[in-house]
């Protein structure tokens, strides 16, 4: 499978075996210090005394600038696609559910803190390394759920961007670039870390939400990679970088396409300007045309937008391929019509073949956690660009049994 929806099945495996897990419940209970201290104005259970919005939300999370301190609520703009209509923190807290104390006892940024609201896991990537995963715990995940489907799915992606997108996927995404004489991939490097606190609260507040709002529901969205630590005497979570999207937060992949969304603009009309079409699936850019001979200096042009808009591409990455070579995107072929790769399914035959004898455990050579569920997702891919593909394999992946039937003892 691509690159792009290995992290994101990635991500959303570890997120759900955090849900499935006892310690990842969001039991916990904030004290009195905890509680954010807003101007001299302290907010107890039943959030009275409560006097305004803050303009202050913990250690790490100032510099914003004047114009986004000042930002209010515009009806207008919220009105555009419908969002929900939250002018204060103490309606945000209402439209999530729970109480305003709560509501600030998450988003008081605290780059040293007691209580971690994520659990991390570290996934090996095939390339080597590992993708750092960072599952939210339930009551946080439920949240963000809450602002992903009433909130950031009332606002389109742009045309070019295909993952993570309703009704679009790495099908339509490769369906694009079918029979080029050239095909240019671009890969951009840390795509949800690029994606920092102050660019996801800008975005808010670009959809009409006060700063106060903005401030929080960016802060509910995002979180730091942080390190166990004594301090003091006290076993603390330490921050070691800037908070910005994780991969196991629902909300990242929408947030990334939203904050990519003037980046996907002016990369889909350099493209066209030069008779290039042009996509994107989360971090793998796209671009292919009948003139190979424009495609390098596309590639210096795109490089020096994609810097612009403060993300990086991976120059490692970066592949040209003509039409006499083997053209993938996203993982499909796509030289003549759009096919999976012929290697991919000799492989899946192989396993299935022989685990009619082993059983599928023998198979898993590489220790996959659940052999059969990453071979669904494999048939799923399949399926994408074959059905008929598919379904042959799936019949075959039905009649084997995860462990080989022992021979009767003589």
């Amino acid at each position: 499978m691509p690159e792009g929806s290995r992290s994101a099945t990635a991500a959303a495996s570890a997120a759900d075996d955090a849900s499935a897990n006892g310690e990842e419940d969001d039991n916990e209970e904030p004290e009195e210090d905890d509680l954010p201290d807003d101007g001299g104005t302290r907010h107890d259970a039943a959030d009275a005394g409560v006097a305004g919005d803050r303009g202050w939300f913990g250690e790490e999370v100032w510099g914003a600038s004047a114009r986004h301190r000042g930002a209010v609520a515009d009806p207008a703009k919220l009105g555009r696609f419908a969002l929900p209509p939250l002018a204060t923190e103490r309606d945000l807290a209402g439209w999530l559910g729970i109480p305003l104390t709560r509501l600030r006892w998450y988003t008081h940024d605290r780059p040293a803190d007691t209580i971690w609201h994520y659990v991390r896991y570290a996934v090996p990537k095939r390339s080597g390394g590992e993708r750092v995963i960072l599952a939210p715990k339930r009551e946080l995940k439920a949240l963000q759920r809450k602002i992903l489907r009433g909130l950031l799915a009332h606002v389109p992606a742009a045309p070019a961007a295909h993952g993570f997108v309703p009704g679009r996927s790495i099908l339509s995404n490769a369906r694009a670039h079918v029979g080029r004489q050239v095909v240019l991939k671009l890969d951009l490097k840390d795509f949800f870390p690029s994606v920092t606190y102050p660019r996801v609260r800008g975005l808010f507040i670009a959809l009409g939400y006060s700063f106060a709002v903005a401030s929080a529901l960016a802060l509910l969205c995002t979180e730091y990679e942080r390190v166990p630590a004594v301090l003091d005497g006290t076993a603390r979570y330490v921050s070691t970088g800037p908070r910005y999207l994780v991969q196991g937060a629902p909300t990242s992949p929408a947030l990334a396409n939203l904050v990519a969304w003037r980046l996907d603009r002016r990369l889909s009309g350099l493209a066209a300007r030069r008779g290039f079409a042009y996509t994107r699936y989360a971090d793998d850019l796209t671009f292919s045309s009948d003139s190979p001979e424009s495609a390098n200096d596309l590639r210096r042009v795109v490089q020096r937008i994609v810097a612009e808009e403060q993300f990086v591409v991976n120059t490692a990455k970066t592949r040209l391929a003509r039409r006499s070579a083997r053209q993938t995107v996203t993982g499909l072929v796509v030289n003549d019509g759009i096919s999976t790769p012929r290697q991919l399914r000799r492989r899946m035959r192989a396993i299935l073949h022989n685990a009619q004898a082993t059983g599928l455990a023998v198979q898993n050579r590489e220790n996959r956690r659940s052999f059969r569920a990453y071979l669904q997702g494999v048939i799923a891919f399949v399926h994408a660009a074959n059905p008929r593909h598919a379904s042959l394999l799936q019949k075959e992946l039905r009649s084997v049994r995860d462990n080989a039937i022992e021979p009767p003892r003589s």
